[in-house]
């Protein structure tokens, strides 16, 4: 004997078919005219669905294309929430973040929304303005929430207020080599592209290990 759906449960599942027959829609509109530049009616035509319908799930296109983003940097850095098993040896919270950092393809994803979106910040901006497109900031905030529960998981027994900070600054971090690696490199996927962003990145990670103790106008500083 079957056992019959609840209509609130369809009605959910309904639901969630249609916004992600949006989200698909819209990141298949951005990926083919390398614009975020499309009506509602096109989306709600490649999803399938009413004008209605899109706006009962998100208030503008701009919600839309935040979503999308926020999907493309997060399909990159999942390793950096994958907790191992608890029994496996713990080599450090900030070695397992550090490798995972290495380990994520963000060069790929960051040149494609670069493409999209244009940068953030002004190239010649200072330090203190640099930072990413404010899309893809949404997704390095929406990682430092992912990621600070995958480590009080892994490490159950640290402090909170310590694990929060560790992983802040680290993502918070990218926001400015984003920038840095703008400047440096056009914000493209070549391999010296990715050398450079491996060089930051180095960079960030022995900062934030050595408590920033060296003087910041040091020569091993990278400029773009």
């Amino acid at each position: 004997m079957q056992t019959s759906v609840p209509a609130e449960d369809r009605r959910q599942a309904l639901k969630d078919r249609h916004r992600q027959a949006i989200i698909t829609a819209a990141a298949a509109l951005m990926h083919e005219g390398q614009t975020t530049d499309f009506s509602v009616d096109e989306l709600a035509q490649r999803a399938d669905v009413s004008r209605r319908t899109v706006f009962n799930h998100f208030a503008s296109i701009r919600d839309i294309v935040s979503e999308v983003c926020s999907g493309v940097l997060s399909s990159a850095v999942e390793s950096l929430t994958a907790v191992s098993p608890v029994d496996a040896a713990r080599p450090g919270m900030f070695a397992e973040i550090s490798e995972a950092f290495r380990a994520a393809d963000l060069v790929a994803p960051m040149a494609y929304l670069t493409r999209l979106l244009g940068p953030g910040a002004v190239p010649d901006s200072t330090p203190r303005q640099a930072q990413a497109h404010p899309i893809a900031l949404r997704a390095f905030t929406e990682l430092n929430d992912r990621l600070s529960v995958a480590m009080l998981s892994r490490y159950p027994e640290a402090d909170r207020l310590g694990v929060d900070l560790l992983v802040g600054s680290l993502t918070s971090g990218l926001g400015v080599l984003y920038h840095h690696w703008h400047c440096a490199t056009g914000a493209v996927d070549t391999p010296e592209a990715r050398r450079v962003w491996s060089d930051l990145l180095d960079a960030l990670l022995e900062k934030v290990r050595s408590g920033y103790v060296s003087d910041p106008a040091s020569p091993q500083t990278l400029h773009p």
